[in-house]
């Protein structure tokens, strides 16, 4: 687990690490001069002759002139109390210090992690579950910072509370601190013998079913038509159960572990109780109080750091699996989210596409091979092909989302690479068939990814209105600022895939790209949208637009029909 943890702990946050490491030893030995300032009240109360007896307890008297023991017993009194208070109030300065840590590292771990996912480009993205990826940015990193962090903070802390104290009663009274290794030492090894197992198991094992709750909980919602229409919620709600009732029978366990510490210490501290009054046998009655007195104290502050460590460790190893999923991220350097300029690459002659071959990485056969065609600028130009044919993977190539196998992609003679990717998206617009929208307004998914302080509102009205949008917009009772809910679910088919082309041409795209754009849709609503895209090409002779569909009468309007087989 150290070297797990070294490797997820960032560079930046390992040097303000050893930082947090000295708040904490300070505050421990806060702790424990806090417990050393109550011996003179021990004293004061098991015997009251201590005042002159004691040889620092004397000198304090004489030092000062004090000349009546009630005044002295309450200028002590009244001295303690005074340093807990200015102990406790220093404390909680330094533990802000290790507070703001570990917070500051989830915001970086939970934005590092959403960042590295969004890198790892569309493959990765297909190939996961989203849910599972939005789970372990937003829970899992908490997690950690929380189950795995902050238990280790407070191992750390109480364990060297504990040496502290344990040295300090050695040096006092051997039999004192001979008798707490007898007690807390058995009883700590018991307790990590008997649940060590089954609290690694139980982790593991909520955190598959928390994952898959997600998932499905996710997924009912988002195919409601389906589930419903297909009688499938039962075994949605099925699945819901079972996991549910996984997490529940786990939490309820792990529960019940969390609650051994408190009775492990407990039962440790009669058991030393009782020896000691055993122990004492023969010894003095002064002695004896003594003796009684300090193990009472120290037992009384070991009690709650050996259940703080115990319960910590239990948590430690009940969490985990974070480790794992955060270490399997690139996140040791600040994430980049790449190039977010908005220089355009500029698109004057063709898009030649020459020797294009493409893989996935788990396939044994490439899905293109040896692809070659032209698009010239002002064209529009059609692809078809039997599904599996490889049309989509061709468009994510085109649009820079994927890497080519072999072959290149060029623009007016530049290879389409990572270096000018960004600047040849700039100059483009997609219109998928399922058109991303965001929950939020229409004018936010128009122009998205703009502030709404910088959208330019007289080109959001040229775009809606050449998308055919504005007697929709005039219907909306707040008109572009209302709101259209999750995935544009109050919308029609018609009316998402318009806003795509609003978005596009917001934008200023040279280069339209057309994914199956009017596949769902009806025969009415595709002969618009395609009436729409000809009356684009028609008032601007120099944009080019690519489309993709099944059907050959979506293609009715292009000036060439490539077919991939």
């Amino acid at each position: 687990m150290k070297n797990s943890l070294l490797t997820i702990i960032p560079r930046a946050f390992r040097a303000k690490g050893v930082m947090v490491a000295i708040t904490i030893l300070l505050r421990t030995l806060l702790n424990f001069m806090g417990l050393a300032a109550l011996l003179p009240v021990l004293y004061l109360i098991l015997d009251s002759e201590n005042i002159h007896s004691n040889v620092w307890l004397s000198a304090i008297y004489n030092h000062f002139g004090f000349t009546s023991d009630t005044n002295f017993v309450i200028i002590i009194a009244a001295s303690v109390v005074a340093f807990i208070a200015i102990k406790c109030l220093i404390n909680l300065l330094l533990y802000r210090f290790e507070r703001d840590y570990i917070y500051t590292l989830y915001r970086y771990l939970s934005r590092n992690l959403y960042i590295d996912y969004f890198n790892r480009g569309l493959s990765f993205i297909k190939a996961s579950n989203s849910a599972v990826l939005a789970r372990n940015v937003n829970v899992v990193c908490y997690t950690f910072v929380a189950g795995v962090l902050r238990p280790l903070a407070v191992i750390f802390s109480e364990a060297m509370l504990f040496v502290l104290i344990f040295i300090s009663i050695a040096i006092y009274n051997p039999i004192a601190a001979l008798l707490v290794i007898a007690i807390f030492i058995p009883t700590v090894t018991l307790y990590v013998t008997l649940i060590k197992q089954r609290v690694n198991r139980y982790g593991s094992i909520e955190n598959e079913a928390q994952r898959r709750k997600f998932r499905d909980t996710v997924e009912t919602y988002r195919g409601y038509a389906d589930i419903e229409i297909n009688n499938a919620f039962t075994r949605m709600l099925d699945l819901f159960d079972t996991n549910t009732d996984t997490m529940v029978s786990v939490g309820a366990k792990n529960a019940t572990i969390s609650t051994l510490p408190q009775i492990f210490t407990e039962i440790a501290l009669a058991a030393g109780m009782a020896l000691l009054v055993s122990l004492s046998v023969g010894l003095e009655s002064g002695d004896m109080k003594i003796l009684f007195g300090i193990f009472a104290v120290a037992a009384l502050r070991l009690l709650p750091s050996i259940r703080a460590i115990m319960s910590a460790w239990t948590s430690l190893r009940y969490n985990r699996y974070a480790i794992e999923i955060i270490r399997d991220a690139d996140i040791d350097s600040p994430a980049s989210v790449g190039d977010n300029s908005t220089e355009r690459l500029d698109f004057q002659s063709s898009i030649s596409i020459n020797n294009l071959s493409f893989r996935f990485e788990d396939s044994q056969s490439d899905t293109l091979s040896n692809i070659n065609f032209e698009i010239r600028k002002g064209e529009k130009i059609g692809i078809n092909g039997r599904s599996g044919a490889g049309k989509t993977t061709l468009f994510n190539l085109l649009l820079g989302l994927y890497t080519p196998t072999a072959g290149t992609i060029t623009i007016d003679g530049q290879v389409l690479s990572s270096d000018n990717r960004r600047k040849w998206q700039n100059a483009i617009g997609y219109v998928s068939q399922s058109v991303f929208l965001t929950d939020s307004t229409l004018l936010s998914n128009i122009a998205l990814g703009c502030k709404e302080e910088d959208i330019d509102m007289a080109r959001i009205e040229r775009a809606i209105e050449a998308a055919s949008l504005s007697e929709f917009v005039a219907t909306l009772p707040n008109g572009v600022n209302t709101r259209i809910g999750e995935c544009g679910a109050l919308l029609s088919g018609g009316q998402r895939q318009r806003i795509g082309i609003a978005r596009a041409l917001y934008k200023g795209a040279e280069v339209l790209f057309f994914d199956e754009a009017t596949s769902s849709l009806d025969s009415q609503t595709e002969q618009s949208i395609n009436e729409a895209i000809v009356s684009l090409a028609e008032a601007n002779s120099s944009l080019t637009i690519v489309v993709i569909a099944h059907r050959d009468s979506s293609l009715s309007y292009c000036d060439r029909v490539i077919t991939l087989k």
